[in-house]
């Protein structure tokens, strides 16, 4: 479940991203939940790309909530300490501007920025509890095919009550939504899995 890297599945984590900005022009909490962040790869490639794309002060709104069953990945994402080969496939201009040397051999550090962004949560996620309520956007990627069916059910019904108004969903792009769950949500775009939710859907 640990496997992922940097800017791995770029076009939806872009969608969804601009699916969520767009959502919460003028919001002064905003609030991303990243489930199953495993060493943090996933979470500081959205942290980047909202840093981007968001101005100053909203971004200093936002709360990136990354949870994961594994406890020992929380010193990894709350330091933001990469190898080399781990960050040399982000682009220059970005890798230049959120990362720098930390006088350890071949290691780098994410901003300070970005990192007081993300908190770490120790969480299962069948436990159907979420880290918190009213939530804008939730990605959920590398996670649930690992999951029974019935289970991911009942993950996906879970995501819907604690998203906000229109808060959007992120899948892997290989997993489609199960058919039992399909109400509950909109595609936000045909060329990714990435969802809106739909108030009152069943």
């Amino acid at each position: 479940m640990a496997f992922s890297f940097f800017f791995r599945d770029v076009p939806a984590l872009e969608t969804a991203a601009q699916a969520m900005i767009e959502q919460t022009q003028g919001q002064s909490r905003i609030r991303v939940w990243v489930a199953g962040c495993a060493m943090g790869q996933e979470v500081y490639t959205l942290a980047i790309l909202l840093a981007e794309r968001m101005h100053y002060f909203a971004f200093q709104n936002l709360v990136i909530y990354a949870s994961d069953i594994e406890k020992d990945f929380g010193d990894i994402v709350n330091r933001g300490e990469y190898e080399w080969g781990d960050i040399e496939r982000i682009p220059d201009n970005l890798r230049d501007k959120y990362f720098a040397e930390t006088g350890k051999a071949g290691v780098f550090a994410i901003n300070s920025i970005l990192r007081s962004r993300v908190t770490f949560v120790h969480h299962d996620l069948l436990t159907l509890t979420p880290v918190c309520e009213e939530v804008s956007l939730i990605v959920c990627k590398n996670v649930l095919l690992h999951f029974q069916p019935e289970e991911r059910i009942e993950v996906f019904r879970m995501f819907h009550k604690t998203l906000s108004r229109n808060g959007i969903l992120a899948n892997e792009n290989t997993q489609k939504l199960p058919e039992e769950v399909k109400g509950l949500f909109q595609q936000v775009s045909n060329d990714s899995q990435v969802y809106r939710k739909v108030e009152g859907g069943r």
